[in-house]
C-alpha cells in the first residue's frame, strides 16, 4: 500500500485530507509540526509527503530542506500545501526542494492528480 506522510497542524485539514486519502486506498501517517515531519520522513519511509508550509517548530520550507538534504529521504517527493497563493510562493516552495505545489483550500481532485503524477514518476526508473 502506498504510504503518504501528511504534515499538517490544522486539525480540520488533517481530518479531511486523511479520510479522503484513505478512501482512495492510501496508507496515511500524520505529523503535526515540521520537526515531527522530518523525523517521520526518516522513520516511516513514506512514498510521498504532503507538507503544509505554515507549521510550528520548523516551518514547511525548513522541514523540506532538511528532508531533501538527507540521503535517506531526499528521493521522497514533497508537495507543498499552502494558503499563500501570492506571486513567488510557488517558486519559493520549489527552491526549498518541494516537487510540486498546491493551494489551500485544497481542491481534492486536483491534489489527487498531482499525487498520482508524482508517484507514477518516481515508480518509473
Amino acid at each position: 500500500m502506498t504510504k503518504i506522510l501528511l504534515v499538517e497542524d490544522n486539525e480540520m485539514n488533517r481530518d479531511m485530507l486523511s479520510r479522503r486519502l484513505k478512501r482512495k486506498g492510501y496508507d496515511v501517517v500524520i505529523a503535526t509540526d515540521g520537526a515531527q515531519g522530518v523525523d517521520m520522513a526518516k522513520s516511516e519511509s513514506p512514498d510521498l509527503i504532503l507538507m503544509d508550509m505554515g507549521l510550528p517548530v520548523l516551518d514547511g520550507w525548513q522541514a523540506t530542506q532538511q528532508i531533501k538534504a538527507m540521503a535517506l529521504t531526499r528521493h521522497i517527493p514533497v508537495i507543498a500545501l499552502t494558503a499563500h497563493a501570492i506571486t513567488g510562493d510557488r517558486e519559493k516552495c520549489l527552491e526549498a526542494g518541494c516537487d510540486d505545489y498546491d493551494t489551500k483550500p485544497v481542491e481534492f481532485t486536483r491534489l489527487l492528480g498531482k499525487i498520482e503524477a508524482l508517484l507514477q514518476k518516481t515508480a518509473t526508473p
